[in-house]
């Protein structure tokens, strides 16, 4: 059997997810890991500027609407000189009309933006 090159490449990613419901994120999680990623999860904004702080993820996944800090708060934390270049997927529940979704989409970091609920395949 030979090595499958995006597995690999998969298991040296590191993927920050931000959800602050438990059960999505688990899922999330789960689903991600088993694709070969390393996973970290936070439930709220000041956990995610937290652990981008200390485990420098490859990616962050995040729902737009989260407690504390608020979806918009970090995305604009994480475009600081530290976390530059740290690209972020942002999934939500909330209905966005296209010139929301459009708004969000140019935020420098955000590299993806999907409605939920999100198929944890298109992630990886």
């Amino acid at each position: 059997m030979s090595p499958d090159p995006a597995g690999a490449q998969a298991a040296t990613m590191r993927v920050l997810i931000v959800e602050d419901e438990a059960d999505l994120r688990m899922l999330l999680a789960d689903a991600l890991t088993q694709q070969g990623f390393a996973v970290d999860t936070a439930a709220d904004g000041i956990e995610a500027i937290r652990s981008v702080s200390k485990s420098r993820p490859d990616l962050v996944v995040m729902d737009l609407m989260l407690p504390v800090y608020g979806g918009f708060e970090v995305l604009k934390r994480m475009q600081k000189a530290e976390f530059a270049g740290l690209p972020v997927v942002v999934i939500t529940g909330r209905y966005t009309d296209p010139t929301m979704e459009e708004l969000i989409r140019r935020e420098p970091n955000v590299v993806g933006f999907f409605g939920k609920p999100v198929d944890a395949d298109k992630l990886g």
